[in-house]
C-alpha cells in the first residue's frame, strides 16, 4: 500500500482552510443582510432637527450605531415598520456618535435603544433588539 508522509497533516491543514473560507464567507453573506440603508419612509434625526420632527404625533426613534451588531438586526425591522406604516407615525433613526447631544439628553447609554413619543413627550423606552410585533403593539396604542 503507498502512503505520502505527512498525508494526514496535509488533509487538516486543507480541511481547516475550507472551514475558515466557509465560515467567513457566511460572515460576509450575514453582514450584507443585516445592513440594510434606511428605507424612504424612515427620517433620520439629528441634534438639529430632532425637536422639530417629534413635537406631533406619535414618533419612533431608533438610536443605534454604524458599529453596532444587534443594530444591524433591528434595522430591518426598523424600515418594515416605516414601509407598513407610512405617514401614520414618524419612524426615524438617530447615529449616537454623530448626534451626542440629543443621546446624552436622553440618556442613551445602551444601543440599540428605542423611544416612543407623543406629542413630543417619551412615553416609551425598549432597550435591545425589539421583534416588529413588540413595536408595532407600542406604536398602535398610541396613534
Amino acid at each position: 500500500m503507498l502512503q505520502l508522509a505527512g498525508t494526514g497533516n496535509t488533509v487538516s491543514i486543507i480541511f481547516a482552510v475550507l472551514l475558515v473560507g466557509f465560515i467567513f464567507y457566511n460572515f460576509l453573506k450575514s453582514k450584507k443582510r443585516l445592513s440594510a440603508p434606511p428605507s424612504e419612509n424612515v427620517k433620520i434625526l439629528t441634534d438639529q432637527n430632532f425637536d422639530q420632527i417629534i413635537k406631533s404625533g406619535v414618533t419612533l426613534i431608533d438610536f443605534w450605531a454604524e458599529w453596532c451588531g444587534p443594530c444591524k438586526v433591528q434595522g430591518p425591522i426598523i424600515n418594515e415598520i416605516a414601509d407598513e406604516l407610512g405617514d401614520k407615525a414618524n419612524i426615524c433613526k438617530l447615529d449616537v456618535d454623530h448626534n451626542r447631544r440629543v443621546s446624552s439628553k436622553l440618556g442613551i447609554q445602551n444601543i440599540p435603544t428605542l423611544m416612543l413619543f407623543k406629542d413630543g413627550k417619551m412615553i416609551k423606552r425598549f432597550v435591545g433588539v425589539k421583534p416588529k410585533g413588540v413595536l408595532m403593539k407600542a406604536i398602535n396604542t398610541y396613534m
